[in-house]
């Protein structure tokens, strides 16, 4: 799907900030259609059990003024999978997330703040719900949060190729839980490049979604990650 190709993608990391609040409009038919088109080659590619669910508020009480911090909250990917695949959730969830801010929507990655036994996942055996993103039209378009400096983030000097730096600046406007940014990212050989997460709530998620990032912005023909 050329939607998910990364140059594609690229453009929409300085534009996307987690939203809240969101309207009472839902999803289009086309957004819609691209979302669920996206979501099945994802799936197919990863093993994960992605959903999406539109004009379902009950996770989010969307019916009350706030649940939370969140507000008006009625459509949300799924984000399941197996045991362990933590990595892989903030890995492809990404991707979804920055396809949705280039389609029009509005996104937040949930770890706590939703009704959990009120999401129709369908987890069977082995498997597990790890997060939700909320999905639609935000009533604004999100505030940049304050970064860390990136040096605090990767090993960067003046011999680090462009590839490198590019890919390092994407990643600090990742996404991570309480904006903690618990990850370190260096460069091991000539293209190769070692990302490891820190202790901290929702870390191994984090490390997928930084790695998303840091791909797309230094492209993934320059490197690749040691296992």
């Amino acid at each position: 799907m050329e939607l998910l190709q990364n140059e594609n993608l690229k453009r929409a990391i300085p534009l996307r900030h987690s939203v809240r609040r969101f309207t009472d409009r839902l999803p289009d038919e086309e957004q819609i259609r691209i979302l669920r088109e996206a979501i099945s080659q994802i799936n197919a590619e990863s093993g994960l059990r992605i959903g999406l669910a539109i004009d379902e508020p009950e996770a989010f009480r969307a019916g009350k003024p706030s649940y939370g911090s969140f507000s008006g909250c009625r459509n949300y990917l799924i984000m399941a999978g197996k045991k362990g695949d933590d990595e892989k959730i903030g890995y492809y969830g990404e991707k979804l997330v920055l396809l949705a801010q280039n389609i029009g929507l509005n996104t937040c990655w949930v770890a706590l703040t939703f009704e959990r036994n009120k999401v129709r996942a369908g987890i069977g055996e082995g498997e597990k719900l790890f997060d939700l993103i909320a999905l639609g039209e935000g009533i604004t378009q999100g505030t940049p949060h304050k970064s860390k400096p990136l040096e605090k983030l990767a090993a960067l000097n003046e011999q680090s190729p462009a590839w490198f730096r590019a890919g390092v600046e994407a990643a600090a406007l990742a996404p991570t839980a309480i904006n903690q940014q618990r990850f370190f990212i260096e460069q091991t050989g000539e293209r190769t490049v070692r990302a490891k997460a820190f202790f901290g709530p929702c870390s191994k998620t984090d490390l997928g979604i930084v790695k998303c990032h840091f791909e797309i912005g230094a492209g993934a023909e320059n490197f690749d990650f040691e296992q």
